[in-house]
């Protein structure tokens, strides 16, 4: 049986620890689809579409890796997309309960369909959107935690 993996976030931007997971979770599934979320709750530095774009290009070389923008409920994507798994990443313990609480939900709206956790390297379990931002803003270099790609557009926005 071909399995399809559904790995979702906002990836704003998309960071060498999402990188991590997406790689990570491509050799244990057939297909991934990285699911990044139109989330309005959010007020995203990027619009859907770049951060659409700024992951395929982060992981073009990826051939079983498919990266999609959505707007709905994750529970209806995943469904519709036909994934049998929703890959989560946990950095550290303080993630786990949130997470925890989702893989719950979906468990409830999406029965047949599995949340999995995967760690990342150990040189990015520190590493979020959040922080990268934060340092961009102030002026701090982020080289080492974003695609060359990724810090191009982050700058052009910080301009």
């Amino acid at each position: 049986m071909k399995i399809k993996a559904i790995y979702p976030g906002t990836f704003d931007p998309i960071t060498l620890g999402h990188s991590d997971i997406a790689r990570r979770a491509a050799k244990l599934f057939d297909h991934v689809i990285i699911a990044v979320a139109a989330n309005p709750a959010k007020t995203p530095l990027f619009s859907l579409e770049e951060r659409v774009e700024l992951a395929q290009t982060t992981l073009a070389d990826v051939k079983n890796i498919e990266v999609c923008g959505f707007g709905n409920l994750l529970a209806k994507f995943a469904t519709e997309a036909g994934a049998r798994v929703i890959v989560r990443g946990l950095r550290a313990v303080s993630d786990f309960e949130y997470e925890f609480q989702l893989a719950g939900m979906n468990r409830t709206l999406i029965p047949d369909i599995e949340t999995i956790f995967l760690t990342p390297a150990t040189q990015y379990t520190y590493i979020s959107s959040s922080l990268i931002k934060e340092i961009a803003r102030l002026g701090g270099s982020i080289n080492d935690f974003v695609h060359p790609k990724v810090l191009d557009a982050i700058s052009k926005k910080m301009r």
